[in-house]
């Protein structure tokens, strides 16, 4: 069984692909399936959290590319500044981990929080998504532990 024990930037011949949730590539010690079938685990550094297209390398050198798989997802387009913050304010209050890009907020799917921002006069769309919320100030924007 192949155990992954790194994330790295360095340019590496992919040998296959594993798709994983969110609540997947937040965790650095967890057994995983690749998307060829095989048996793996995840032994990375504490705190790691695995992005889309990260390449992930095992103890004997072979990579894998990562994909995030969809999953339910709620997604609010909006593109008025004042109307993004309000959303992002009322949910950061709730502790809500939220994707943030250029047109949308995406948060993991709750009916409550739909309900709240439906008050706001948003309009919430219920969705399979990939889902890659932000990884907050401490964290960094980027893999502090890749090779360079």
């Amino acid at each position: 069984m192949l155990t992954f024990i790194q994330i790295t930037q360095v340019e590496h011949v992919i040998i296959s692909t594993v798709t994983l949730s969110y609540e997947q590539r937040v965790k650095s010690r967890l057994k995983i399936k690749l998307d060829n079938g095989e048996p793996a685990g995840l032994f990375l550094p504490r705190g790691s959290i695995l992005k889309n297209h990260d390449k992930i390398v095992a103890e004997t050198g072979e990579v894998v590319e990562v994909r995030c798989e969809n999953e339910s997802v709620s997604t609010v387009f909006v593109t008025d500044p004042l109307l993004v913050a309000r959303a992002c304010y009322h949910l950061g209050n709730r502790h809500i981990a939220l994707q943030i890009d250029v047109g949308f907020i995406r948060y993991q799917h709750d009916h409550v929080l739909d309900e709240m921002l439906a008050g706001l006069e948003l309009t919430v769309i219920c969705e399979e998504a990939p889902f890659e919320p932000e990884t907050g100030a401490y964290h960094g924007s980027g893999h502090s532990h890749h090779e360079h």
